[in-house]
C-alpha cells in the first residue's frame, strides 16, 4: 500500500553547491515559464509562485484552508497572479508515477488553467482516496484515475492516452530544475526543503505564514500594498 510520505523532497547536488556557493537567501524570478499553469492578471500587483504536488498531504492542507478565499479574493480581483509548478514530491516510487499521471489528467485535452485547477481541486480531495487504492497496485490507482477523469467527461481512453504522453516528463523534469534553483535561494537546508514552496513578489514566503486566513489576507494585502 502507497503510505503518506513526509513532505521533504532531497535535492541534488547542484542545489547543494548552489547553496554552498551563495549561502544567504535571495529573490528568485517570477515570470510565468510555458510549462507553469497561471491564474491572475500579469498587471497584478502580486505574484504567488507555487510549487506543489497533488500528493502532498500539506500541499492539501494549504489549498482546503486557502484556495478559495485565494481565488476568489485576490485572483479574480487581480490583486494577485497565482503561479503553480508540479513537483512530483512527496515519497519513494510509486508515488512521483502517480503525481505526474495526476498532472497529466489534470491537463488533459488541452485544458484551460481554470479547467486545470478544477481538477487538481478534486485530485486534492480525492488524495487519500487514490492513496486508498494504491492497495490494489499500479492497476488499482490506473482504475481510480479514471474514475476521476470519468466524473471530468473523459473516455478510460483519453485517460490513458494522457496519462502516457511523454511530454508529462519532459515538463517536470524542467519544472524540477527550477525547483532546484530557487529552492537554493531559501534559507532552508537543501535537504530539509519540500513542498509546498512558496515565493511572494519573487521573495521565499514560509508556508506558515499563510497558513491560515488571517495570515493569508495580512501577508496578500502587505504585498499588494507595496506592490501598487
Amino acid at each position: 500500500m502507497l503510505a503518506l510520505e513526509r513532505r521533504k523532497l532531497i535535492l541534488g547536488a547542484g542545489a547543494l553547491a548552489l547553496a554552498g556557493c551563495g549561502g544567504e537567501a535571495g529573490n528568485v524570478g517570477v515570470e510565468a515559464t510555458p510549462d507553469d499553469m497561471v491564474l491572475g492578471a500579469e498587471s497584478a500587483p502580486a505574484t504567488l509562485l507555487e510549487y506543489g504536488s497533488t500528493m502532498c498531504g500539506h500541499c492539501r492542507q494549504f489549498h482546503d484552508i486557502a484556495w478559495e478565499t485565494l481565488k476568489s479574493e485576490y485572483i479574480d480581483t487581480g490583486k494577485v497572479r497565482f503561479i503553480f509548478r508540479e513537483i512530483l514530491s512527496p515519497g519513494q516510487p510509486p508515488i512521483p508515477v502517480v503525481v505526474l499521471a495526476e498532472f497529466q489528467l489534470a491537463r488533459c485535452e488541452n485544458a484551460t488553467p481554470q479547467q486545470y485547477f478544477d481538477r487538481v481541486s478534486v485530485l486534492f480531495e480525492q488524495q487519500n482516496e487514490v492513496f486508498a487504492a494504491g492497495a490494489g497496485g499500479m492497476e488499482g490507482i490506473r482504475a481510480k484515475l479514471i474514475d476521476i477523469g470519468g466524473a471530468a467527461g473523459f473516455t478510460p481512453e483519453q485517460v490513458q492516452a494522457c496519462i502516457a504522453d511523454r511530454a508529462g516528463a519532459e515538463r517536470v523534469e524542467r519544472i524540477n530544475a527550477l525547483f532546484t534553483r530557487d529552492g537554493a535561494k531559501t534559507p532552508i537546508p537543501p535537504d530539509e526543503l519540500g513542498t509546498p514552496l512558496f515565493f511572494l513578489n519573487g521573495a521565499y514566503l514560509p508556508t506558515a505564514e499563510i497558513s491560515t486566513l488571517d495570515g493569508l489576507r495580512r501577508t496578500l494585502d502587505a504585498a499588494v500594498a507595496a506592490g501598487k
